[in-house]
């Protein structure tokens, strides 16, 4: 069945992704988004303080999750777990 992901959901790659690390391209290719998307999400998850971004050379960034996105990343995760959204059986 194709469906869209949400925001959470496309929000919970994002942050799973970078809980070791990643750039841009890394970020975009693992979370399956856009560059457009990836502009757009890379912002919201900035500006609420969900990740970091690292500048480790001169023009490499490297975005890291912070210690607050790890718990919004838990709280995803709990819930898609209790509503069993894992397995398809979700609404």
């Amino acid at each position: 069945m194709n469906r869209r992901r949400s925001n959470i959901e496309i929000i919970a790659d994002m942050l799973r992704v970078g809980e070791n690390g990643a750039g841009k391209t890394e970020i975009m290719y693992s979370a399956n988004m856009s560059y457009s998307q990836l502009q757009k999400y890379l912002g919201f998850l900035l500006s609420h303080e969900l990740i970091n971004r690292v500048e480790v050379g001169n023009p490499i960034v490297t975005y890291y999750v912070t210690d607050k996105g790890r718990g919004v990343l838990k709280s995803i995760n709990t819930v898609t777990e209790l509503l069993n959204f894992n397995n398809g059986n979700g609404a």
